[in-house]
């Protein structure tokens, strides 16, 4: 028997996999033509030709497939560490540095360092639910709290949410699954507030800004930096959206050297890095990035998908805020019932996830990281189920 705890993870899990397992289903028995499957964030534009070409020279160096420093190889970090600086507004080193698996390996990482047992970390909705097993992974759990209507954080909330129990904030921008890119005065407020709340309640209470969508923005928004406006504050991110290699797994954690508690907070985070299984990040992964700092796919071709999928529902009647960022449309369901507009779409071999499985059941995510032929193949079946649902 498998414990109960995991039990009850498989029963509420991701809703994001449990579609793409469907249209994996789907696809075989109708053929993948005839299934238009926008459920999970698997980017669909191919990496960077110099992506391709830095890899290969990379491989053919035999003699660095050793084990290195558990936070990564010295020369990757100083890298790496150099451009965040820019990104950041911040002066970092390669020692505020750690390579992780992934964002997740990093958060996991960040987290386990962070969480006594019983403590809270609060999450503004919506957001991606995965924070709940990674909190519940290292003795913690996530508390939600709602945003703005127009996706914001809202601070206040988040300030009424604190106890003496809360240990961090995470925050996701842009946001998966909003595409929200936040203003710089909310970075700026919730840094004030996060500052004046840990004096109050005489407990440091960090922020974690998980970040592996920075670089995919459009119209000329710029994500502001976060170690800028709050000392304790960690970055977690990776090069999965950008490069679009999400199967490489290979991220960072980075930390403000002005963090309190800096030396336990870093050598914390190295050493949960090797404990919790990760070891180091891949090896092969770290050299090829370290000379692809600011590499990105050409963002254009999403924003073009955007704007395809974005034209094509407005004209039928669906509601959405454009998003700034990412490549997910979140989507009014007519009635407030994310399930039922999820099923009728998936009468038409239409494939969502219903935005409960992101704190927000009124809504559902259209993920457009697809191929074009994807987003003019459903047109015909977003229009079918907007009529059944009696928007047309």
């Amino acid at each position: 028997m498998i414990s109960k705890r995991i039990n009850e993870m498989m029963e509420t899990s991701s809703f994001i996999r449990k579609m793409f397992e469907t249209g994996s289903e789907l696809k075989a028995k109708y053929g993948a033509e005839n299934v238009f499957d926008f459920s999970l964030g698997n980017p669909h534009a191919l990496p960077p030709e110099n992506f391709n070409s830095v890899l290969l020279k990379k491989a053919a160096d035999k003699t660095r497939h050793a084990y290195m420093p558990n936070a990564g190889y010295p020369d990757v970090r100083q890298k790496v560490a150099e451009f965040a600086s820019t990104e950041q507004q911040k002066v970092l080193s390669g020692d505020n540095v750690v390579m992780t698996s992934g964002a997740g390996g990093a958060l996991n990482a960040v987290l386990k360092t962070l969480l006594n047992p019983g403590d809270t970390v609060i999450a503004s909705t919506p957001c991606f639910m995965e924070y709940k097993f990674y909190c519940d992974n290292h003795g913690g759990s996530l508390v939600l709290v709602p945003g703005k209507k127009d996706f914001n954080i809202d601070v206040e909330n988040i300030e009424g949410a604190i106890t003496e129990k809360t240990a961090a904030v995470i925050i996701n921008s842009p946001n998966n699954p909003s595409g929200r890119v936040y203003p710089e005065e909310t970075i700026i407020a919730l840094g004030r507030m996060l500052k004046k709340k840990s004096s109050e309640i005489g407990r440091t209470v960090y922020l974690i800004s998980d970040e592996p969508y920075r670089k995919i923005v459009y119209d000329g928004i710029t994500v502001p930096p976060v170690l800028k406006h709050y000392n304790n504050a960690i970055i977690c991110t990776s090069y999965s959206k950008d490069l679009s290699i999400p199967g490489e797994r290979i991220g960072y954690a980075a930390v403000n050297p002005d963090a309190e508690d800096y030396d336990n907070l870093i050598n914390g985070i190295i050493l949960c890095n090797r404990i919790l299984g990760y070891v180091n990040a891949p090896a092969l992964m770290q050299r090829t990035i370290a000379e692809l700092q600011g590499v990105s796919v050409d963002i254009n071709l999403y924003k073009k998908k955007r704007d395809m999928l974005a034209g094509g529902l407005k004209e039928m009647g669906y509601e959405f805020r454009i998003p700034e960022g990412t490549f997910y449309l979140l989507v009014k369901a007519p009635g407030g019932d994310d399930m039922k507009m999820v099923d009728l779409l998936l009468q038409e071999k239409i494939l969502t996830v219903p935005g409960r499985g992101f704190g927000v059941p009124e809504y559902f995510r259209i993920a457009f990281c697809v191929d074009e032929n994807v987003i003019s193949g459903a047109m015909d079946g977003f229009r079918r189920a907007a009529e059944k649902a009696g928007m047309l």
